[in-house]
């Protein structure tokens, strides 16, 4: 195995064989190994920048000499029928010896290719046996495999086909290549939080599975008091009175007004104003109207909650730390875990595309990131996951979802994107010897090997450029 520059052209003049090798990384991209395949008897390697017009002068996988005897610097093509091929256990290696006779003996002595009996006369030309390889392209997080060809299937030179052209072509074309890694996903709500109770006494109420609670409801009764949701990212942590100054008092505040309560200003201050508008939510509540807001009475959540599970039982007795309920955000959401290295993929407030299980496609949003970590346990290693919420964006996808309480998802992230470039087919791409990349690009009835310069992999295709690659020019690939 030999180590070839990732994305560099114009290496060393030959590649191993027609389309014979794996192209290694991209410009910008991880390199990877570039297998040398052995040639099969007769073959030469072939040079970048020369023609082919009735295929390289001394190939001669399928032709005889006319007296049947060996020309200096030529190779007899082999009867497979008698002659095994490369690598068969005569130990042949298939590469040309000495006086350029194909083959060896088993201990690298020269050895020729013997003449099959009873084949005096010139046959006509035919193209020789094809040979298969397969190229790996590891390159943009993604392994691609690639057929290579050699030498085409017999078929009459006469037959308006030149014997030295690609059995196929494809055209140099310029758009956007974008690199999609797809992600297994979890359809459901997302990440489920817990609630514990600030106070002790007896449960006297919990919801329902499945219930959904909004701004200014009861999540659930202690001592028959209710604990009401109210909107905020800052959890309760303290008593609320007057006096009392902070963020925490602002973000009450504005839910105290949310739930119509006026006569005090939204800020930072717990005022006498503020005490006497609690005082009125607290009658309108059922509680005795003291105008201070007792801790764990209130529970903030981002948003509106959907209860995913019930803890505590009614009529048990709950102490201060008591875990009574977890709940989840109320849209539906896509689940997904990945490997620490992924983390680059899922970015908080990036685009992606999540596939439903009827194979309709809808827009999400990365709405969190998390890294989870599991200890070990007996014999297994701690691992470390980045686990994230992909919310599904707008009406029209959450309605998509609605049919689906749990299921099987993709998530297709973005990992790079090239805006109008020039592209090929990956199984275009052929490995020179000497390292580097080039393409066949045919004119006519000839063509000619340019060294590329790769770019990004994705969606079966390759970013390439060079002297000489345009958009329109038709490239060699495999049949």
């Amino acid at each position: 195995m030999a180590e070839s520059p990732a994305g560099r052209g114009g290496g060393e003049p030959g590649r191993v064989g027609a389309y014979g090798a794996g192209p290694g990384g991209s410009a910008d991209g991880p390199a990877a190994t570039t297998a040398r395949l052995r040639l099969p008897y007769g073959i030469r390697e072939s040079v970048p920048g020369e023609d082919r017009r009735d295929g390289p002068p001394d190939r001669t996988g399928g032709a005889d000499n006319a007296d049947g005897a060996d020309e200096p610097g030529k190779s007899r093509g082999a009867d497979p029928a008698q002659d095994p091929g490369p690598g068969e256990p005569d130990g042949r290696t298939g590469e040309a010896g000495p006086g350029g006779t194909a083959g060896s003996g088993p201990d690298g002595e020269p050895g020729g290719v013997p003449a099959p009996p009873g084949r005096t006369k010139r046959r006509r030309r035919k193209r020789g046996r094809r040979i298969a390889a397969v190229l790996t392209v590891l390159a943009a997080g993604g392994a691609l495999a690639v057929a290579g060809l050699g030498i085409g299937d017999d078929a009459d030179a006469g037959d308006g086909e030149s014997a030295g052209l690609p059995p196929n072509t494809a055209k140099v074309t310029r758009q956007t290549l974008r690199d999609i890694q797809t992600a297994d996903g979890a359809l459901g709500y997302g990440t489920s939080a817990t609630v514990t109770s600030r106070i002790a006494g007896t449960v006297t109420a919990v919801p329902e599975s499945g219930k959904r609670i909004s701004r200014g409801q009861r999540l659930y009764a202690v001592d028959d008091r209710p604990v009401t949701l109210l909107y905020g990212s800052l959890p309760a942590y303290r008593a609320l009175k007057e006096g009392v100054e902070g963020e925490d008092v602002r973000q009450f505040e504005r839910n105290l007004r949310e739930l119509g309560y006026t006569g005090f200003t939204v800020d930072d201050e717990f005022t006498d104003l503020t005490a006497d508008a609690v005082k009125e939510w607290q009658e309108d509540l059922g509680l005795t109207e003291t105008g201070v807001v007792d801790l764990g009475r209130v529970v903030f959540t981002p948003a509106a909650i959907r209860v995913d599970g019930v803890n505590a039982a009614k009529g048990g007795a709950v102490q201060m730390g008591a875990q009574i309920l977890t709940y989840t955000g109320t849209a539906k959401a896509a689940t997904v875990e990945l490997e620490p290295e992924h983390l680059r993929l899922v970015k908080k407030g990036r685009e992606v595309t999540v596939v439903l299980p009827d194979d309709r496609r809808v827009p999400g949003r990365v709405a969190s990131v998390d890294t989870v970590l599991e200890p070990a346990t007996g014999q297994e290693e701690a691992t470390t996951k980045i686990e994230a919420v992909i919310a599904l964006s707008g009406a029209k996808a959450q309605r998509a979802a609605e049919g689906f309480s749990s299921a099987s998802v993709d998530v297709e992230f973005v990992a790079g994107t090239r805006n109008n470039v020039l592209s090929v087919p990956v199984a275009a791409l052929l490995a020179f010897t000497g390292g580097g990349f080039g393409v066949e690009v045919v004119s006519g009835t000839t063509s000619t090997y340019l060294p590329v310069t790769t770019g990004l992999f994705a969606e079966g295709r390759v970013e390439i450029s060079g002297d000489g690659v345009t958009e329109g020019a038709i490239v060699g690939m495999p049949k």
